[in-house]
């Protein structure tokens, strides 16, 4: 077993060796931190995917019943398929201030910060429990959490403040857009590419589609950021992949459409959905079905993560800006997990170490500087929560 001393670098190591890109399982991960905080006595509860092949982990350190800080990280990492790296992705390798890897900044260094810290936890007798929730999923629409969150004042405790630990370079993030994915699939009819007035062309249908959904973005970006705080500064949408067709002399039967939003705190997504439905019915379905009246046009949900609002004042903003030493809070353009326990009544606050620039990209790094202003800010905390 590891050593009661095991520092921040040699438990990065361990978390970055283990492959857990969301396509596979994170359940060595798990077992792993289970293992380490069983041999400190702290017992885990694992909140088990559907499929029973990845799961979240949730443990205590401190008082039972009492409402304490929640620190939140997820073990999911984005694929490294195709891209140029110098190093083993899956091997943290250290170079002068840097240590590269898969997952070192985007998330794994945070959780081998609030990993190291566990003896100091338990030697500071916490009045106010510190719980840890390691979560998967998170890079494929921020789901995994959401089971376990459901049962944060259930069967586990309320935490009074959640600080989740993307990395921000430390920075105090008390805002982030949500995130929505939609599969928009037109169904024409196949025809023989000569004769064309035969079949309903989906492609043809879909740039049509498309022209509605690139007219909304331009109206979102006129709309803009009544706040003035996001970057960029307004809310975004656009058309992410087309798939259609099968042959070069095959009319297309269908051609589905991957869109997403990204919106300011406050939008309601529906509405640009339910523009896009009626500008299909109204002009679009009826020239298909001239010629196909089986054709259609449907819209499925892939995954939402919900806005982090700011909550100006909240116990997690003021916490976590008297740790990081700073008196502003930041937003920022990506999602997270946040947005889950606040709609579970948590207030939430995002800080983590390393940058956002450095995650999803060939030769993944963070700065062992990152990783020391994150150990001092845990410090902090369990200075707080022993008072």
């Amino acid at each position: 077993m590891l050593a009661a001393r095991t520092t921040t670098e040699e438990l990065l190591a361990y978390l970055v060796a283990f492959d857990t890109t969301s396509r596979n399982s994170n359940l060595d991960l798990i077992a792993f931190v289970r293992d380490y905080l069983g041999a400190f006595g702290i017992e885990s509860t694992l909140v088990p995917s559907a499929a029973g092949d990845k799961a979240s982990l949730f443990a205590t350190i401190g008082p039972a019943g009492v409402g304490g800080v929640c620190l939140s990280g997820h073990s999911d990492v984005v694929p490294v398929d195709g891209q140029p790296w110098s190093t083993d992705p899956f091997t943290l390798t250290p170079k002068d201030d840097r240590l590269y890897g898969r997952g070192a900044c985007d998330m794994k260094g945070f959780l081998a910060c609030c990993l190291a810290q566990v003896p100091q936890m338990l030697a500071a007798k916490l009045a106010t429990p510190i719980h840890l929730l390691v979560s998967y999923d998170e890079e494929i629409g921020c789901t995994g959490v959401v089971p376990a969150v459901r049962r944060l004042g259930d069967d586990l405790p309320l935490p009074r403040a959640c600080i989740v630990g993307e990395p921000t370079s430390m920075r105090v993030v008390d805002a982030h857009k949500s995130g929505i994915a939609y599969v928009t699939t037109v169904t024409g009819r196949e025809a023989h590419s000569s004769m064309p007035q035969l079949g309903a062309n989906a492609i043809f249908a879909a740039a049509e589609l498309i022209g509605e959904l690139d007219r909304m973005r331009a109206e979102l970006v006129a709309a803009g950021d009544p706040s003035g705080r996001f970057d960029p500064p307004n809310t975004t949408l656009q058309v992410t992949v087309v798939n259609g067709g099968t042959a070069g002399n095959i009319v297309p039967r269908e051609c589905a459409i991957r869109w997403n939003v990204r919106g300011l705190p406050g939008l309601d997504e529906t509405v640009l959905l339910d523009r896009l439905e009626r500008f299909g019915r109204a002009n679009v379905l009826p020239r298909l079905r001239e010629t196909a009246p089986e054709a259609a046009i449907t819209t499925d949900f892939v995954y939402k993560v919900p806005p982090l609002s700011p909550q100006t004042g909240s116990e997690a903003e003021t916490l976590a800006l008297r740790l990081a030493g700073q008196n502003r809070t930041y937003t920022v353009a990506y999602g997270t997990e946040g947005g889950h326990f606040q709609a579970q009544g948590i207030p939430t606050i995002i800080c983590g170490p390393g940058s956002i620039d450095q995650a999803h990209k060939p030769d993944e790094y963070i700065e062992v500087s990152q990783l020391r202003a994150c150990e001092r800010f845990l410090k902090g905390l369990i200075a707080e929560c022993a008072g």
